[in-house]
């Protein structure tokens, strides 16, 4: 929000106070100020002049002689190149001794041997924003409206003597978009009165019989959510035209474009009070006809900027019964459009609901100074106040007769909101010993109304509507802070029960798995959360039923969906590595996957968090002491089991398994076997298929992925302390033959089955296949370590204990043991 010191001081005496005490209060009080901009830019010496005569430059046809009167006793002659000069304009002149801004200084000068005793000068070697303004001016010299006074200063009369304040605004003071906003904070601030714009309507000085507003429009309000009030003025006999200079000076100095007369004006009042406003061309509505309703779907408008909109049904819409004239708080229609040969106005001020004009403003692509307003929600007590002040304006210097009466619609009326407040709370939460007046003394300057109430040292507060920020205890408590002065609250150190800070388990178990990961060898990496709508790849992830979730306004074609899985992104990431000659890649994620069953959603989609590994090329680079070592599926398989033993977690199951995407004979299901014997599902893990890798150029890749919420459950960071065995162990080893077919997994479980608690340890040391044992067949080697905590183990005991355990295993799979 810019503003300007000299239009604030209209509402607020700022006598004593320059801008630059003003930004360093605004700022000390919560709302920072940017900068300051001084609108003179160097200009002095400069006044303006009456162009009596101009005549044509003897020796060049793109000169010319003009005569002017600036004040003077005599009339100077001044040389000037501009095609656009003439006699009878008013225009800045820079007499001799004048300055421009960059320190250019007038004198007189001969140009083709004609004597110039000045310069008639633009907008843009004023210094001022010439972007602003229209293009013949922009392209010539400054043409001031006529019956400007003559030999007065420039900067006065075009308002540039001032300095413009930018105010950094948090979202949820929108009541300092507006001039009449800021006079109130600063008044507040500095402990002055507002003096509020005094609006008079003269319904009888131009008019015989006074015509009734009612008799030419008619309101209708079919969105009564969307739209909670909504009033019009009828205005006839305007005359468009310019606006008057020191209104176009305002709306330059906010970084507005003057255009006519009306529409200055509703942006001049959309400045002052903050209440956006807009002009139809009553002659091109409908029998004066206004319904608010909510548009049809796929119905369209083409608005101010001759761009045809098409609509959606939640968006609002301002028609005249039958056709749309404008997009409700975001821009008008072109079909209602003043122009030059408007006569008769129809005047809105309406208050529309934040929410449907920030999305309609998104959707549309459409952001102006109006929808910036509606969007943080407009005080609703200026609706009638601001259109009745641009009235008074467009009667004043647009000639327009207004009608008597305002013919509005509206919901019931919100009523302001009411906080009760005690002193004792005001000082507990500021750390202050602030009485009850200072307290009072405060909401007299901020303008709120206030009663005692309750019990001792309470107030019951109105908020004024205009202050839609203030909803609580806390608001209030904040503003007294604010208007006492930060600096006034003094240091206190902080006291009552402290608690020790600690992780969650989930927490612990997060940082135990980035820990254990990255310290063999793996980095983590991070990928966003939106994913192509569709892979080229289809890899099956987790949850078999999930539909992917399409984002209804992607940033990219590949950012069209949440992801289900982490997989997909670890293989660009090792598609990206390989592409830049790193052929050694082992990386994991850990991050949250988003899923539903629902092809619409209906509600949120469940997000789970998951672990994901990736791993390819070599493990151990070739070196002079040994052959290098490619990655296999059991460097993955050792890692995740690493993992689970680290955290506890124990009882993991690896079924074969082949998931849509993976290598038919090197992928696994993964399990968790609870107590009860019960197996919960966690994730899968595996090679690649070799006509995905191939798809993706990779070599020989393995992957895993399994969902965290059933390890965060089973983990078991308690690891009981055992002591170091006192007797000796006895080793057996056995080879057996057994069908192809049967898991080693199966085979271990059911030895330590049998063996029961005297089996220390049970290890695989040889797997073999071959002709010798025959078709579907192979030889399994155990490692079998068994002890006794509190006593030596004898040799009959322990071969007693192994025959079971060959016999169990003869029984179960139909096992020989190898001889």
């Amino acid at each position: 929000m810019k503003v300007s010191y000299q239009w604030l001081s209209e509402y607020v005496d700022l006598t004593e106070y320059t801008a630059q005490d003003l930004a360093e209060k605004l700022t000390r009080s919560g709302i920072e100020v940017d900068s300051i901009e001084k609108r003179n830019k160097g200009v002095s010496g400069v006044v303006t002049g009456y162009i009596v005569s101009k005549e044509k430059h003897p020796d060049a046809d793109k000169l010319s002689i003009c005569t002017v009167d600036v004040g003077l006793e005599r009339k100077l002659q001044i040389v000037c190149g501009a095609n656009n000069v003439d006699a009878g304009q008013v225009v800045p002149v820079a007499v001799v001794g004048a300055v421009l801004p960059g320190d250019f200084a007038i004198k007189k000068a001969k140009l083709r041997g004609v004597e110039s005793e000045g310069m008639i000068c633009s907008a843009k070697e004023l210094g001022l924003n010439d972007k602003l303004l229209p293009k013949e001016i922009q392209e010539g010299i400054l043409a001031l409206p006529a019956g400007t006074g003559i030999g007065l200063d420039i900067t006065e009369v075009l308002g540039i003597d001032d300095e413009v304040l930018e105010l950094d605004l948090t979202p949820n003071r929108s009541d300092c978009l507006s001039m009449i906003g800021v006079a109130y904070e600063i008044a507040a601030i500095i402990e002055r009165e507002v003096e509020l714009p005094d609006v008079d309507i003269d319904f009888k000085t131009k008019m015989k019989k006074a015509v009734q507003a009612a008799d030419h429009i008619h309101v209708k309000i079919s969105a009564i959510e969307q739209c909670s009030h909504y009033a019009a003025r009828y205005i006839e006999n305007v005359q468009i035209g310019p606006s008057p200079l020191w209104i176009q000076s305002r709306l330059m100095s906010s970084g507005i474009r003057p255009i006519n007369n009306i529409v200055d004006i509703t942006n001049y009042v959309l400045l002052e009070y903050g209440q956006p406003l807009h002009a139809f061309d009553a002659d091109q509505l409908i029998n004066g006809q206004i319904e608010v309703r909510l548009a049809q779907d796929q119905e369209q408008i083409t608005t101010l900027d001759q761009a045809v909109r098409t609509l959606e049904p939640h968006m609002l819409l301002i028609t005249d019964g039958v056709k749309p004239v404008a997009v409700a708080g975001v821009m008008g229609g072109a079909n209602s459009e003043v122009s030059s040969q408007t006569t008769r106005i129809l005047l809105e001020s309406a208050n529309f609901a934040g929410s449907s004009v920030r999305k309609t403003s998104r959707q549309l692509g459409l952001r102006s100074e109006a929808s910036l307003r509606f969007e943080k929600e407009v005080n609703p007590d200026a609706v009638i106040p601001a259109l009745n002040r641009a009235a008074a304006l467009i009667a004043q210097y647009a000639g327009g007769y207004v009608s008597e009466g305002i013919v509005e619609a509206k919901a019931k009326p919100m009523e302001p909101a009411c906080i009760f407040l005690s002193l004792e709370k005001i000082n507990q939460y500021l750390g202050t010993s602030l009485v009850m007046e200072q307290v009072k003394q405060i909401f007299d300057r901020l303008r709120f109304n206030y009663k005692e109430t309750g019990p001792k040292d309470q107030l019951s507060v109105t908020i004024p509507k205009r202050r839609g920020d203030i909803t609580g205890q806390v608001d209030l408590i904040e503003e007294i802070a604010r208007l006492y002065g930060y600096d006034n609250i003094p240091t206190t150190l902080m006291n009552g029960v402290t608690t020790p800070g600690s992780l969650t388990k989930e927490q612990t178990i997060r940082r135990a798995i980035r820990g254990l990961l990255t310290s063999s060898g793996l980095h983590e990496v991070v990928n966003y959360s939106l994913t192509p709508s569709e892979h080229k790849i289809q890899l099956q992830g987790l949850y078999k039923a999930s539909v992917p979730i399409q984002l209804s306004m992607p940033m990219s074609e590949e950012r069209g969906a949440l992801r289900t899985g982490l997989i997909p992104h670890l293989l660009d990431v090792a598609v990206y590595n390989r592409n830049r000659n790193i052929e050694d890649i082992a990386i994991f994620e850990m991050g949250n996957v988003f899923i539903t069953g629902q092809k619409v959603l209906s509600g949120l989609p469940e997000e789970k968090l998951h672990l994901s590994m990736l791993w390819t090329g070599t493990k151990q680079q070739e070196h002079w002491s040994g052959k290098g070592q490619t990655v296999d599926f059991f460097d993955i398989k050792g890692i995740l089991e690493k993992l689970m033993l680290y955290l506890g977690v124990r009882n993991v199951v690896f079924k074969p398994d082949q998931p849509e995407g993976f290598h038919p004979s090197k992928s696994a299901q993964l399990y968790i076997q609870t107590a009860g014997g019960a197996e919960v599902s966690i994730g899968f893990i595996g090679q690649l298929h070799p006509a995905v890798q191939q798809a993706r150029d990779l070599e020989d890749t393995y992957v895993m992925e399994i969902a965290l919420a059933p390890i965060f459950e089973h983990a078991d960071f308690a690891v009981p302390y055992k002591l170091l065995p006192r007797y000796p162990a006895i080793g057996r080893d056995m080879a057996i033959i057994i069908e192809d077919s049967i898991l080693v997994g199966d085979i271990v479980n059911k030895i330590r089955e049998t063996a029961g608690p005297l089996l220390e340890s049970v290890k695989v040391f040889d797997i073999y296949t071959g002709e010798r044992l025959g078709k579907e067949k192979k030889s399994v080697a155990f490692a079998l370590v068994y002890r006794h905590r509190e006593r030596t183990l004898t040799d009959e005991e322990v071969s007693s204990l192994h025959g079971e355990v060959v016999q169990a295993l003869t029984q179960t799979f139909a096992a020989e043991l190898r001889k």
